[in-house]
């Protein structure tokens, strides 16, 4: 009878376990319940992308294309869902983050198109619309240099990829 309880206790704990890491807690190792493996990552598909930047007078333009159909139709799910929130990108190389880029200087609008989207990130102000064409030409350089860039809204991933 003990034996049989001890069995029931281990399998309740497990799935516990497997159920309780959340997105929302990704990252945050001390927040994890005890018996759980520090370390523990939640993972999430993104879809891959081909990324085309470029300078516009009050900002920078981006343009997101997938090439499939589902890759595409997530984005623009994620996009949709995520519209209006914290615009970032980071810049990876071997799966390290060299830099993050906050849009948070300008307003991010974001438009569907065919295969994928397209967001302007503009500003009214001379010298935030500066910084951001400044985040436009360090990304393409590195990009240009080998690294990915993963386009994220409210920090969770919209889409990764490269500009080749």
């Amino acid at each position: 009878m003990v034996d049989k309880r001890r069995r029931k206790m281990k399998s309740e704990m497990k799935m516990n376990q497997m159920m309780t890491m959340g997105r929302n807690m990704m990252g945050m190792p001390s927040m994890a319940p005890s018996g759980m493996p520090m370390g523990t990552m939640d993972m999430m598909m993104i879809p891959r992308c081909m990324f085309k930047m470029e300078k516009m007078k009050d900002g920078m333009k981006i343009m997101c294309m997938a090439s499939d159909e589902m890759a595409a139709s997530m984005m623009q799910n994620l996009g949709t869902m995520l519209n209006g929130g914290m615009v970032s990108f980071q810049m990876m190389m071997n799966g390290m983050t060299m830099m993050t880029c906050n849009m948070m200087m300008g307003m991010c609008k974001m438009e569907m198109t065919k295969d994928g989207m397209c967001m302007m990130c503009t500003s009214g102000d001379m010298m935030c619309a500066k910084m951001i064409q400044d985040c436009c030409t360090c990304m393409m350089t590195m990009m240009e240099s080998g690294c990915t860039c993963c386009m994220m809204m409210n920090n969770t991933p919209v889409c990764c990829g490269s500009s080749k």
